[in-house]
């Protein structure tokens, strides 16, 4: 890392699935600087490699230069743009033998006792990852029911293929997965899974990791209250306490769809410089990512980036677009306003409250907690009682779900003048043209 922030930062290199704030950072990036990405695929290559220590493949970290524990950083997409020419997935099992107690961290070899053991690929299907040491199948995951897909040029459509297209794209699985050249995992395209052919798709991309560096070492997927449980007192290397891991994370795998081009995405800082990383590019997903997994692409991204000084929650707030706002949750014309105004004439109603949408971000080992701590972090953000900010997201908003088993979002009308006292007021005026 230098020490003269730079305007853009070009990203073209990966962590060991490991976010370590000890760990070298690129950059500083200069506050309002733009980070350029290329990004591996999440998931299920990385779950197909077991050296690798997370799940999923994220990028380098960067630092933002200004940005100290205690602050936020704004993250503005710019871009988002899927470079990957097909992609598999599936549902799955995990066999217990093929690991250290969780095989997103530390897959093992049942043959030779090796965990976290180098494999090659040896063929095509099932089969195909193989273990260096003793030359045998290393199979962390098994897709119980998956599929192929192919995506068109306009980056529009996709849709499943049939067993005998599925194996040809195997067999140049790297090629159809434009794996970024650092990138080391293994794609999953080698497995050929044919389950679901013929069903098209939308495609309509974003991010399900982007956030800062947690202040432990974390495997990247686990850097979120549902997945991270499976920290707490675990039997390898990563494991910690219920407090650690809610001290230490940010919350950066999310898998929420509204994670998109346009949006802005707030991140707590719990490292000096930030730490802004990213990756687990979604082709598509619905609410929930309800088979664990979903269409994990290769990508460009290109994000701008400004500090946000005392930011007063642990945790990330979104500022979706417009489009992927529940309804009643979006800003109110001038026409509606007008009605409200004779109303509010008519009841002896002062000036009508100025207010701007946010999500907040909530996360935890089930959907009840989860709730609960997003419903927490938005009264701490904008000082008010839980109460209140349960009655605002009744008439106002939603909960919507990000990833089942714990990841939601509480979306509703705040107040502006509360989001002014926390600096960012400007951000949803700026993302909602008020």
């Amino acid at each position: 890392m230098t020490t003269t922030p730079q305007r853009s930062v070009v990203v073209n290199s990966f962590t060991n699935s490991l976010l370590d704030p000890d760990a070298d950072m690129l950059g500083p990036v200069a506050d309002g600087g733009t980070i350029i990405a290329n990004t591996a695929p999440g998931c299920w290559g990385p779950m197909l490699t077991p050296r690798l220590r997370g799940g999923h493949e994220v990028t380098q970290p960067v630092a933002v230069a200004g940005a100290k524990p205690g602050d936020g950083v704004a993250i503005r997409i710019k871009d988002i743009t899927v470079t990957a020419l097909a992609t598999a997935s599936g549902f799955d099992r995990s066999p217990a033998e093929y690991s250290l107690g969780d095989p997103y961290v530390a897959a093992r070899c049942p043959h030779c006792d090796v965990v976290w053991p180098e494999t090659h690929v040896d063929g095509i299907g099932a089969g195909a990852i193989t273990c260096d040491t003793c030359k045998n199948p290393v199979t962390p995951f098994e897709m119980v029911h998956g599929y192929t897909v192919v995506f068109d040029d306009t980056g529009e459509v996709g849709l499943t293929i049939g067993q005998q297209a599925a194996e040809k794209i195997a067999h140049e699985a790297e090629y159809y997965a434009a794996l970024p050249d650092a990138s080391v995992q293994h794609p999953v395209l080698t497995l050929a899974p044919a389950d679901l052919p013929a069903v098209m798709v939308r495609m309509r991309p974003f991010l399900g990791q982007l956030g800062s560096t947690p202040s432990r070492v974390m495997p990247d997927s686990h850097n979120a209250g549902d997945f991270g449980a499976a920290l707490i007192d675990a039997p390898h290397d990563y494991a910690m306490t219920a407090d650690e891991l809610a001290t230490h994370k940010t919350d950066g795998h999310m898998d929420i769809d509204a994670v998109r081009e346009g949006a802005v995405l707030v991140v707590p800082v719990k490292v000096d410089g930030a730490g802004i990383y990213l990756g687990d590019m979604h082709a598509a997903q619905g609410d929930g990512e309800i088979a664990s997994h979903t269409m994990d692409v290769a990508g460009s991204v290109t994000l701008q980036v400004n500090v946000v000084k005392d930011y007063p929650i642990d945790g990330p707030v979104l500022f979706p677009l417009v489009a992927d706002l529940p309804p009643i949750a979006r800003p109110f014309s001038a026409v509606e306003r007008g009605k409200a105004e004779r109303l509010a004439k008519t009841w002896g109603v002062g000036a009508i409250e100025e207010s701007a949408p946010i999500s907040v971000i909530g996360t935890a080992p089930n959907m009840n907690d989860a709730i609960t701590n997003a419903l927490e972090r938005a009264a701490a953000l904008l000082d008010v009682s839980v109460p209140e900010v349960r009655n605002r997201a009744t008439i106002t908003g939603a909960v919507e779900i990000g990833r089942d088993p714990g990841v939601v979002h509480v979306t509703f009308l705040a107040p502006l003048e509360r989001l002014d006292a926390v600096g960012l007021g400007d951000i949803a005026r700026e993302q909602y043209g008020l």
